[in-house]
């Protein structure tokens, strides 16, 4: 019935959509061809081989399912490991992932910060490593070349060729060390630094680099004992935190924009920016004011490319002098495109009246509060804050790594709790490389992250070795890290029911002492997350074959030995070294080397 229309009606009205059999045929078999072309050449048959997983993957993101799988791992009567997500999971950070973030207001860079996804939202699944990914090269060479597979985004290598920050080399990345405001290398830039800034002798330890590129000025900064935290946000493909951590120099994922940056008050004794960007006079000079929160009284302030001198920026850079001479910090040089500053030791001698609206904070601001803290739009004091941290009174580096800072006199017997933890933290890890055969020490082993750092005791126990730590204190417990930062060591705040602003495969070793208490309400009375995505997380941000140690109860411990096989990692328990007291158990654990191909089968 209905064959009638195909008595050619008259061409005018002839519907142009009728298919004959022979096209249906023939249109199939060349979108078969497409799509056998699409499944050998491109990413799209290792997705639809990871298929499978998608479907899991869907079902966690199901709330109910999600919460049946996390009981599961806990109880381990999950036998199978978690699923690995997909191939375009390889660089995934949550809290930083452009899809979701670029929703959101760009006033103030706004998108570029921090936004997290509740757990309920996050896919349950192990982030792969990229085709061809290789055991990183180790320290010191990494400074000078990385593997290309393990981060192969030119973009960089293409844009910033000609001012020597990377090139492609075979199969490495090699970094010459250049950087756009020093395409003749850090060294000579430094050099030229320290023409008017004590760089080496330890007055200065502890620098922030803002908007740092591939980090090469924080990279040759180390030889001269200066300990650098360069930040960046994400940002397409140019990966810039990614290829500093891969090279293994500290940094983080970060962006000047509506909060004040997760560091305490009066923390770094230099802070840098080259070709940062940041428009430090703008917002009534928000984001000077949050510099000068996080620089140490004392402390020099470096910023080179614009507007210093710099063409058609006459105005910004009268403001930015403008600002400088209101906060009363000392004109050391104007060389070129690079000006550096000195801040006074004493409070600001704001006067009443300048072109700002520039005020003091009251005594109610609490300078070091900075995790999700609004930027204040007035000026930290240095009198709020007790002791004698200023540059000048603070031991030179190393010595201040030993001494008692008097910003851990603020807790009750402090003195007596430094002494304490540092002599602990000494005698554990010696126990973790006598008698655990942890790798540090050796050369396997050059990014860690001490999830529950409180005074760095772990750090300073390992100083000699040829490491760096990055040291949490969890946003929610007692803000010791001014005191990490008075000993010369860095870190920064996070609270660990949210990912970390890093990078997958970023840390050789992750150390957690109480893993616990890091999922607690502050009473203690109930858990605020899950272990289980804690140990998701921390196997995102370790490199395959890293190694994680946690030390904590027995019954914690056991639950984390189920979890531990739940993510693929290799764990054994042990017991704690003899001379300490306490119910505490080790457990150490390898991360397996997978890959997505050998995690299908």
């Amino acid at each position: 019935m209905g064959h009638h229309i195909h008595q050619n009606p008259p061409s005018s009205n002839r519907n142009p959509k009728q298919w004959r059999p022979i096209d249906i045929v023939s249109a199939t078999f060349f979108g078969l061809v497409i799509f056998f072309f699409l499944l050998v050449f491109t990413p799209l048959g290792d997705s639809l081989a990871a298929s499978g997983r998608q479907t899991l993957l869907l079902s966690t993101m199901d709330p109910r399912q999600r919460q049946r799988l996390v009981q599961l791992i806990e109880t381990s009567r999950h036998t199978q490991p978690i699923e690995a997500c997909g191939a375009d999971y390889v660089d995934h950070m949550p809290c930083e992932d452009p899809r979701r973030n670029s929703q959101l207001s760009r006033e103030m860079n706004y998108y570029r910060e921090r936004h997290c996804p509740l757990p309920d939202e996050t896919p349950l699944c192990l982030v792969p490593p990229p085709n061809g990914y290789r055991i990183p090269v180790h320290w010191p060479e990494s400074l000078h070349k990385i593997w290309h597979s393990n981060m192969p985004y030119n973009k960089i290598a293409d844009r910033k060729g000609h001012q020597g920050w990377m090139k492609e080399d075979g199969d490495y990345f090699i970094f010459p060390g250049g950087g756009t405001m020093f395409p003749d290398g850090a060294i000579p830039y430094i050099e030229k630094l320290e023409q008017y800034i004590p760089i080496s002798g330890g007055v200065l330890r502890t620098a922030l680099d803002m908007g740092c590129g591939v980090a090469s000025w924080g990279g040759y900064l180390l030889e001269k004992g200066i300990l650098t935290i360069s930040f960046a946000p994400r940002d397409s493909h140019k990966a810039q935190i990614q290829f500093a951590l891969e090279r293994g120099i500290p940094a983080l994922v970060a962006m000047l924009g509506t909060r004040r940056l997760p560091f305490p008050a009066f923390s770094f004794d230099l802070v840098h920016c080259s070709r940062c960007l940041i428009p430090f006079t703008a917002y009534n000079a928000t984001y000077f004011i949050e510099v000068n929160r996080l620089l140490r009284p004392g402390g020099y302030l470096v910023i080179s490319g614009p507007p210093v001198q710099w063409a058609k920026q006459d105005k910004e850079w009268a403001d930015l002098q403008g600002v400088a001479r209101a906060l009363c910090y000392e004109l050391i040089a104007v060389d070129g495109n690079t000006v550096i500053w000195k801040k006074p030791t004493e409070d600001s001698c704001l006067p009443n009246q300048n072109e700002f609206g520039l005020a003091l904070c009251d005594n109610s601001d609490d300078p070091s509060q900075a995790w999700y803290y609004q930027l204040k739009k007035c000026v930290s004091r240095a009198s709020s804050v007790e002791g004698h941290f200023a540059i000048g009174t603070i031991p030179k580096w190393p010595h201040r790594l030993i001494k008692a800072p008097s910003r851990a006199m603020l807790l009750k017997n402090g003195i007596d709790l430094f002494e304490a933890d540092t002599r602990r933290w000494a005698r554990r890890v010696a126990y973790y490389k006598n008698s655990l055969n942890v790798k540090l020490g050796t050369s396997a082993v050059r990014n860690l992250l001490d999830m529950n750092a409180f005074f760095g005791g772990f750090a300073a126990a390992i100083i000699s070795d040829p490491v760096w730590v990055m040291n949490v204190v969890p946003a929610q417990k007692l803000s010791t890290l001014d005191v990490i930062y008075d000993r010369g060591l860095i870190g920064v705040y996070h609270d660990w029911c949210e990912p970390f602003s890093t990078y997958p495969r970023t840390y050789d070793l992750i150390h957690v002492a109480r893993i616990e208490s890091l999922i607690k309400s502050s009473d203690g009375s109930r858990n605020r997350c899950n272990l289980v995505d804690l140990v998701v997380e921390m196997d995102r941000i370790l490199r395959p074959e890293g190694t994680v140690l946690i030390r904590d109860s027995p019954e914690t411990i056991d639950e984390l030995a189920r979890i531990a096989h739940a993510v693929r990692w290799t764990a054994t328990i042990h017991d704690k070294e003899p001379e300490s007291h306490g119910r505490e158990k080790i457990l150490v654990a390898t991360k397996s080397f997978w890959t997505l191909s050998s995690a299908s089968h």
